[in-house]
């Protein structure tokens, strides 16, 4: 998904040193940082999150949020403190049944003292009740929490849970949920995974949802509101749930149009990368003003705009893509963001190809020629390109024409079977592009560090490869523009505010 603006790890807040009992001498705190290098703030260490169970209460006249979030998790080392990233007002917090300590630092961590520290590789349980109004938070000078007319939506890359919920928040640590919400009689609350009940009591209505595979924080989504929902099934079984908001105007028809092809959308996808991995499919298109969509794990992000100048299936393809590439495989660290975004490009070519409006090649060739080669397209390196142009579009473009030089160095039956392959080696886990290669190679059987190295690292426009290669004569003119060529870039905002 989206924008960027880089957390500054770099911001130095003086560290605030809790008084710990002689007997946790050999105990010290969890860092306040999972360790990545784009954004050294976000995430902790110290122990690792299996379940979050949330039970939330949501008025939307007045924007207020309250809750408890209780979160199942182990100690990966002896600690005294630890943190979880969190931005609205705490009043308690519990570790295995016992009061803890608490406060906050920086721009989003909430330091808990447990009143006995714990030992490493110890199961705990922490309950944090929590009240405020999301809308008045930020952090960095921005927020991931968007105001509709009739609710709320928590939906952003790389943070969201910080307005709505404590966590680990970094994609290395997935966890399944367990989302109940109470808003007022006429509201709904749609989040990830399938609904398991609706029940109503005193002008209250409780939406209880489950997601039961690991799912990363930032794909964790909450949409709160007044929605038309649409039901349904495809053909290979797969549930399908749809909601848009009632007030959609002029975007109604051509969102509907585009996000009710979902299950035919993710049986098709099911072709090149495996079974659908997940519970239930879907998307939701609440009346916001953000442009972006967002591959939030089994019922997708898409702002309005995205249809504002017709229907366009294309983008549902490229969140779709990403339930295999993204969601169930998540990247190990922000770097390897390639794996996300050039294979969701990738699927939107692909589509083209389907759709009889340009192959794949065809695409390809004309990204190539598009970008000359002191073009600054090329200097942005989709392997790492670093947190001020994690999002830029080299890395889905360039992204997706490295996905193209793989196929075309080793050939269509190794590069399907990889591309269906790479999401059952790694199912519900997390890998690298270093992983990724490695694995190509095994696939492929062929050496392929200099094509990586080439395609995703170097600062400057590859030679073509041989099989897009042009004769002299032709080299004065571009390959002509393919007709999906306009709605593939009708998302290039695809993630971006």
């Amino acid at each position: 998904m989206h924008r960027r603006i880089i957390a500054p790890g770099a911001l130095a807040a003086a560290t605030l040193l809790l008084a710990i009992p002689a007997s946790a001498a050999s105990h010290s705190p969890g860092a306040p940082g999972i360790g990545d290098p784009y954004y050294p703030d976000y995430g902790n260490g110290g122990y690792d999150v299996s379940h979050y169970d949330l039970r939330l209460t949501y008025q939307p006249a007045t924007d207020e949020l309250a809750g408890t979030a209780t979160i199942s998790a182990r100690t990966t080392q002896d600690l005294s403190r630890f943190n979880l990233d969190f931005l609205l007002d705490v009043g308690e917090v519990r570790v295995n049944g016992v009061k803890a300590a608490f406060t906050t630092a920086r721009q989003h961590e909430l330091m808990v003292t447990p009143k006995t520290p714990l030992a490493k590789g110890t199961p705990i349980t922490v309950v944090v009740r929590y009240s405020g109004v999301p809308s008045t938070k930020s952090a960095y000078g921005f927020t991931t929490w968007h105001r509709t007319p009739d609710g709320a939506v928590a939906a952003d890359e790389p943070e969201a849970a910080w307005w709505w919920f404590p966590s680990n928040d970094h994609p290395s640590d997935k966890a399944t949920y367990d989302v109940s919400v109470a808003v007022p009689d006429g509201t709904q609350a749609i989040s990830n995974g399938t609904l398991q009940s609706v029940t109503s009591k005193l002008g209250w209505t409780r939406y209880n949802w489950r997601e039961n595979k690991p799912q990363a924080t930032y794909l964790a989504t909450l949409a709160l509101g007044k929605f038309d929902i649409t039901t349904g099934t495809s053909e290979d079984g797969v549930p399908v749930i749809n909601a848009y908001s009632r007030d959609l105007g002029d975007n109604d028809g051509a969102a509907r149009a585009s996000v009710e092809r979902t299950g035919e959308i993710v049986d098709w996808l099911s072709g090149f990368f495996g079974p659908y991995p997940f519970s239930s499919a879907g998307g939701y298109v609440p009346n916001t003003t953000t442009g972006y969509a967002l591959e939030t794990q089994t019922r997708v992000y898409y702002s309005p705009r995205q249809f504002a100048n017709g229907s366009n299936t294309s983008v549902v393809v490229h969140e779709l893509a990403h339930q295999w590439y993204g969601d169930s495989v998540s990247l190990k660290g922000w770097k390897d963001i390639w794996i996300n975004e050039g294979f969701a490009r990738y699927a939107q070519w692909l589509w083209s190809e389907h759709e009889g409006e340009g192959t794949a090649q065809e695409l390809a060739d004309h990204v190539y020629a598009s970008h000359p080669a002191d073009d600054p397209f090329w200097t942005v390196a989709p392997g790492d390109p670093g947190p001020d142009h994690q999002f830029d579009i080299a890395v889905y473009d360039r992204g997706a024409l490295a996905v193209q030089a793989l196929r075309d160095e080793i050939g269509d039956k190794a590069f399907f079977a990889l591309l269906k392959g790479w999401p059952q080696r790694h199912a519900y886990g997390n890998a690298s592009v270093a992983d990724f290669q490695r694995y190509a190679e095994q696939v492929s059987g062929k050496p392929l560090a200099a094509l990586f190295d080439t395609w995703l690292f170097q600062p400057s426009k590859p030679a073509a490869p041989a099989a897009r290669a042009v004769s002299p004569a032709k080299t004065q003119t571009a390959p002509a523009q393919p007709r999906s060529w306009k709605r593939i870039q009708a998302t290039n905002d695809v993630h971006s505010r």
